[in-house]
């Protein structure tokens, strides 16, 4: 679960990054919660919108993420360029020479930090 100020607009991102579509919408008096989901995995992504807030959250100084694994991270990235993500550079994790993963990181619109890793080294 994240918590996100504009449905409408994580919802998009969400879609066009990741494939991910709204499977249920849960409206309540003072919040919103919005489940993503895809046919490739059992993986479900939770929104939570808390109604009236303008404020941007405080996301703190942990480095907990969600990563979403592809086939082709070149590719991926080129994709991601092309619509606007602003992705970061894609790295190669291989502290000791043997490659472990290569992955890059992109904001959503809320600023959290999602790893886009590959299918390859420890996680092929």
């Amino acid at each position: 679960m994240i918590r996100v100020r504009d449905e409408a607009r994580s919802v998009d991102f969400y879609n066009r990054a990741f494939g991910l579509d709204v499977a249920d919408r849960l409206d309540f008096t003072d919040f919103t919660l919005v489940y993503l989901s895809n046919a490739d995995s059992g993986f479900e992504l939770e929104l939570t919108v808390n109604k009236g807030r303008d404020a941007s959250y405080d996301l703190g100084d942990g480095y907990g993420h969600l990563a979403v694994s592809v086939e082709d991270l070149a590719a991926e990235h080129a994709r991601f360029e092309a619509a606007g993500f602003a992705p970061r550079k894609i790295v190669e994790f291989a502290p000791d020479g043997d490659l472990v993963g290569r992955f890059f990181f992109v904001a959503d619109p809320d600023g959290y930090q999602i790893e886009v890793l590959e299918r390859s080294g420890r996680f092929g």
